[in-house]
C-alpha cells in the first residue's frame, strides 16, 4: 500500500510526463499543493523530495521548484516502469473526468501498474501528440476517450499502428466507429430516451433538445430523444433540436434562449449537466423560474447537478465504476493475452426538482 506522499509524487510525475507541467515550468507552491491534496506540508515536502531525487524536479532557492529538462528527455525509455498504462482523455480537470480517472488510478495502483496521463482538449492535433508520446514511452496498454468521435479522425492510421504493435486499446465513453475497437460506454441512445421520457411522462408536449454534434454521444442521445418523442406522439421539427460543437458551445445559449422566447417550449433536454446548469443560470438572470417556466433535464449526474438553488434531474453516469472497469479490462487483456468483452452500461434517471408535472390537456 503506497503512502500518501508516494501517491502524490506519482500524480505529479504523471503530470510532468503528460506535459501538464511543462519543461522549465514551476510546479505550484507548497501551500497550494497542501490545499489541493488536503495534506500536511511535511507530506508535500516528502513527495517533492522523491521527484527531486529522481531528477524530475529541481529546487532553486528563493525562486521555486522547476520541471527538470535534462531528466525529462531521458525518461521516455530509460526510466519507464515495466507496467505502464496510458490514459488519453479529452479533458483532465473538468466535469466528470477527475472521477473517472480516480477509478482508473485506484484499480491500477492495486494491480501494481502505473498510469501515464494525457489530454487532447478534444483537438485532433493534440490527440496526435498524445498518441506519439504514448508510443515513444512504450506503454503496455492504452485507455482512450475519443476526440470528436462523431467526425472523421485524421489519426485513425496511428490507432491502427498501435494495434499492429499489439498494444491493447479500450475506448471509454465513445468509440471511433471505423475501428471496431473494444469499448466501455453508457448506452447513450437510452440516455437520451429516458431523459426525454421524463418530460413526456410529465405531460410536456413542446420539447427542445440541446446536443453536441462533434461527439458520438450527442448523435446517440439525439436518437434517443427522437425515439421518445415518437413513442409519446410528440411532434418534432427542425426547431426542436439545437446543436453545437466544441468550438461553438459559448454561442449556443443565446440561440437556445431565442428558441424558448419564440417557441411554445416547456421542456428542455440538455446534452449534459454542464449545459443544463449554464442554461438555468442564464434563464434565472433573465427572470425565469425553473421548473415553473421551463422544465430541464441534464445528463451524467455530475457534481454540478446538485449545486446552486436548483437540483437537476439527470441521468446517471457510472463514473468511478467506468474507471475501475477500464483499468481491469486493460490489465486482464495484457496478462491473459486476449481482449475482454465490451461493456455497455444501462443508465438510470435521478429525479430531482428541475421538472414539474403539467396538467394533462
Amino acid at each position: 500500500m503506497k503512502t500518501k506522499y508516494q501517491s502524490i509524487a506519482d500524480e505529479i510525475r504523471n503530470q510532468i510526463l503528460s506535459n501538464f507541467f511543462q519543461i522549465g515550468q514551476t510546479i505550484p507552491a507548497e501551500h497550494q499543493l497542501q490545499h489541493d491534496y488536503q495534506v500536511s506540508r511535511d507530506t508535500i515536502r516528502k513527495a517533492v523530495s522523491v521527484l527531486v531525487n529522481e531528477g524530475f524536479l529541481r529546487r532553486e532557492k528563493g525562486s521555486g521548484t522547476y520541471v527538470n529538462e535534462i531528466h525529462y528527455q531521458k525518461t521516455s525509455t530509460e526510466n519507464k516502469s515495466p507496467k505502464t498504462i496510458g490514459l488519453i482523455t479529452t479533458y483532465i480537470s473538468d466535469y466528470i473526468f477527475p472521477t473517472i480517472i480516480r477509478g482508473i488510478e485506484q484499480e491500477l495502483n492495486e494491480k501494481g501498474y502505473s498510469l501515464l496521463l494525457s489530454s487532447t482538449n478534444n483537438n485532433y492535433a493534440q490527440e496526435k501528440k498524445c498518441l506519439e508520446k504514448m508510443i515513444d514511452f512504450g506503454v503496455d496498454g492504452l485507455i482512450v476517450e475519443p476526440t470528436k468521435s462523431n467526425q472523421y479522425n485524421p489519426n485513425l492510421a496511428t490507432y491502427v499502428n498501435l494495434r499492429e504493435h499489439n498494444i491493447p486499446i479500450v475506448m471509454i465513453n465513445a468509440v471511433y466507429e471505423e475501428l471496431s475497437t473494444p469499448f466501455i460506454c453508457v448506452d447513450d441512445v437510452q440516455v437520451g430516451y429516458i431523459a426525454t421520457k421524463e418530460l413526456v411522462d410529465n405531460n410536456h408536449k413542446n420539447l427542445l433538445l440541446i446536443t453536441k454534434l462533434d461527439d458520438l454521444q450527442g448523435k446517440l442521445r439525439m436518437k434517443g430523444f427522437i425515439k421518445a418523442c415518437e413513442e409519446g406522439h410528440i411532434q418534432i421539427s427542425s426547431d426542436s433540436i439545437v446543436t453545437y460543437t466544441t468550438e461553438t458551445i459559448e454561442t449556443v445559449y443565446a440561440e437556445v434562449i431565442n428558441h424558448l422566447k419564440t417557441q411554445n417550449i416547456t421542456g428542455v433536454v440538455c446534452y449534459n449537466d454542464m449545459v443544463a446548469k449554464v442554461l438555468i443560470n442564464r434563464l434565472t438572470e433573465l427572470g425565469y423560474n425553473i421548473p415553473e417556466d421551463y422544465s430541464i433535464v441534464g445528463n451524467d449526474n455530475s457534481n454540478l447537478s446538485q449545486m446552486g438553488g436548483i437540483s437537476l434531474t439527470s441521468t446517471e453516469h457510472p463514473k468511478v465504476l467506468m474507471g475501475i472497469d477500464a483499468a481491469r479490462w486493460i490489465v486482464q487483456t495484457i496478462e491473459e493475452g486476449k481482449p475482454g468483452k465490451d461493456i455497455l452500461y444501462q443508465p438510470n434517471l435521478i429525479q430531482r426538482n428541475s421538472v414539474r408535472k403539467l396538467e394533462n390537456t
